[in-house]
């Protein structure tokens, strides 16, 4: 243990340890925004007005092979904001990367080819994958030219590849929409910052006999914040910019990197032209740190319902309708936004209630036309929702900045007290368990949990809020709070993770292992 002690500190403690001797506590540097947790860049390249761009819809990846795709991961420049050219690390060449369209219980294979400068590793988040296939965070892809650098810590489990590595994925789950992102060992953070996040939809026959809002009129949004330095490349406070050797972000940023422009689907502010209907909106917050609460609002003032039908892992047993959605980092949520009532050539913004200054904005659809609307929002969206009700076990589990135990006098984002170590196992269940886990937070952590959904049981002690409800992989704790879920470990024997999804806490040690034997 003193070897992984000290690799942990050498990892954490230079960030943390400024703090201190700066004579500042964690707690107070987590503070300066109430609603929120982080720190936020400011852009040093003007910025577009909101609402001119126009959305872009990612471009759904075609197979090699039947059952069969191709991602080659390399440096692109991509306009983001008009007129200037940001180099970006991507999926094929865009941001997003490719959308991937699958089909419950067909088999897909991903190959993925690693043309980056680093190591990295590919995570369907939310996908009921083989543990060899889930992106465990020290399975990297190397490049052609690497040596061992950071990443010569041992793990006697890992299974690395060069150059190119097969993902494959089963789609033996609900209809959902995934996403697939970086998940290399302490630095996730900065390569999903850098552009290494696409979407993953599977769909079933089931899905698509509810008459729900379908073709152009099913719009996936992956919203994620961004800032940008005077030359138009994307601003990032790593410690270590070619992300090499030395993992963290400068002090200022422990808790959180936050941007001061809102993307959607890789552009700024945009706008969608939008016919007076019904539309489906499949929302994924893709920030780091970033969360947001979300209300659809018409230039007169008036806020239009937002009715649920999916959460992360797929649709809701009957619809939920809100007026404002909070969504943490790496949530997904599908809603129903019926633009009807709207005048032709009017507006409505989608705004974030947690925003300030710029942030306040997320985009804009523009009314252009009246039209015949057949979909519909049925009553009932599905019955296959487990119930769960008999776990074998509770635990409680706590997510908290924390000193580590090292005597090297470095602090860290903790489960339990413990930075992350692949040598360690944290928890072993059963294939087949049912458990309860109380999850405790000291500031915001969204909590996800590899291979199972899960069901919200309870926040503090009362009922979920409305937005917990049907599966979810997620979930955004808020400062003090603690939640209980409840959830049946099945699909696949293997190493699995736990982590908070604010990628810089997850890369500062907040994550751990799951086996399931």
């Amino acid at each position: 243990m003193r070897e992984v002690n000290r690799r942990q500190a050498l990892r954490l403690g230079g960030a943390f340890g400024l703090l201190a001797a700066a004579g500042l506590s964690t707690a107070a540097a987590l503070s300066r925004r109430p609603a929120l947790t982080g720190a936020e860049l400011r852009s040093a390249v003007p910025l577009p007005p909101p609402f001119q761009v126009p959305l872009p819809r990612p471009r759904v990846l075609a197979p090699v092979a039947p059952g069969r795709y191709e991602i080659t991961q390399r440096v692109a420049d991509i306009e983001i904001l008009p007129g200037i050219r940001t180099p970006m690390w991507t999926y094929g060449g865009t941001f997003p990367g490719p959308t991937i369209e699958a089909r419950r219980g067909e088999p897909i294979t991903v190959t993925h080819r690693n043309e980056l400068p680093v190591p990295t590793v590919v995570h369907l988040h939310g996908g009921r994958t083989p543990a060899d296939s889930d992106g465990y965070p020290t399975d990297l892809v190397l490049p052609a030219q690497w040596t061992a650098g950071h990443h010569a810590m041992p793990d006697p489990r890992a299974v690395r590849t060069h150059l190119t590595r097969d993902y494959t994925f089963p789609h033996d789950q609900r209809p959902a929409l995934l996403w697939y992102h970086d998940h290399r060992m302490d630095f996730t953070a900065p390569a999903i910052w850098r552009g290494l996040a696409g979407l993953h939809i599977v769909r079933d026959d089931a899905e698509e006999t509810l008459g729900l809002p379908a073709g152009d009129r099913e719009l996936p949004l992956l919203i994620a914040d961004r800032a940008f330095a005077a030359d138009g490349s994307l601003d990032y406070p790593s410690v270590d910019g070619t992300l090499r050797d030395r993992p963290g972000v400068r002090e200022s940023f422990l808790g959180g990197v936050l941007g001061d422009v809102v993307l959607v689907n890789g552009a700024p502010w945009p706008v969608h032209e939008v016919d007076a209907a019904r539309y489906r909106l499949r929302l994924l917050n893709a920030s780091n740190a970033r969360h947001y609460e979300l209300e659809a609002v018409t230039d007169d003032g008036r806020r239009l319902p937002l009715v649920q039908i999916g959460a992360d892992q797929g649709l809701l047993a009957a619809p939920v309708t809100h007026t404002a959605l909070p969504i943490g980092p790496a949530e997904r949520y599908d809603v129903v936004v019926d633009f009807a009532a709207v005048p032709v050539g009017g507006r409505v913004r989608l705004l974030n209630r947690l925003g300030s200054g710029r942030t306040t904005d997320v985009m804009a659809f523009r009314v252009a036309r009246r039209v015949r609307d057949d979909s519909r929002v049925p009553a009932v969206l599905s019955t296959d929702l487990p119930a769960w009700d008999r776990p074998v076990r509770v635990r409680e589990f706590s997510f908290r900045a924390g000193q580590l135990d090292s005597g090297h006098g470095g602090r860290g984002w903790l489960i339990d007290g413990r930075p992350f170590d692949p040598a360690r196992t944290d928890v072993t269940v059963a294939l087949g368990d049912v458990e309860v886990w109380r999850l405790v937070a000291d500031v915001h952590h969204p909590i996800h949990l590899h291979l199972a959904g899960f069901r919200v049981r309870s926040r503090g002690g009362r009922p979920p809020l409305a937005h917990d409800a049907g599966l979810k992989d997620t979930v955004s704790l808020r400062p003090g709070e603690a939640a209980e879920i409840v959830t049946r470990f099945d699909g696949y024997r293997g190493r699995y993770l736990f982590h908070c999804h604010n990628a810089e806490h997850e890369d500062m040690g907040m994550m751990a292992n799951l086996e399931i034997t």
